[in-house]
């Protein structure tokens, strides 16, 4: 089985992001937590955040870049678990289990994302708002064709 884990390139995520998630923390599209913007909430860091941030399951905080590896089953379920309880905390969810069954479903899309994919296949997210709601796409770069021209390298080269 596999999902995601927050990669960071640089130290950007935490200039652009109110809460960067830390490196290495397994990470799902987190799209929910936009499905009731409109575009006055688009501004700052929050724009970011929903423009092309993965929502990280430890500290609920966002990141850029995402890795593809291998999770263990055990793992999953903590997360679920996990991602459950924010759903009762965060959102009101009525039970856990109401917020398990939603949580399970935003673990499940993401695996399935990343299950035909290689580990260390690097994952972004573009989101958009339409009149429909959220539109989110996912693009893969395999390890193998990752330059460091993809990516934005913030920074002077005077230092």
């Amino acid at each position: 089985m596999k999902l995601a884990r927050a990669i960071q390139f640089d130290e950007s995520d935490r200039n652009v992001f109110h809460n960067p998630a830390a490196t290495g923390e397994w990470v799902i599209s987190g799209g929910f937590e936009f499905s009731n913007w409109t575009e006055a909430d688009l501004t700052g860091k929050a724009r970011q955040a929903f423009a092309n941030g993965w929502l990280g399951l430890e500290n609920f905080g966002r990141v850029t870049f995402a890795a593809v590896t291998r999770i263990e089953p055990r793992e999953f379920d903590a997360l679920t678990n996990k991602l459950a309880l924010h759903f009762i905390e965060v959102y009101g969810a009525p039970s856990v289990e109401a917020a398990r069954g939603v949580a399970l479903d935003e673990l499940n899309h993401m695996r399935d994302a990343c299950e035909d994919h290689d580990a260390n296949t690097l994952l972004s997210v573009q989101r958009e708002l339409t009149k429909a709601g959220v539109r989110e796409q996912f693009r893969f770069i395999n390890s193998e064709d990752a330059g460091l021209e993809q990516f934005a390298v913030h920074g002077d080269s005077e230092s």
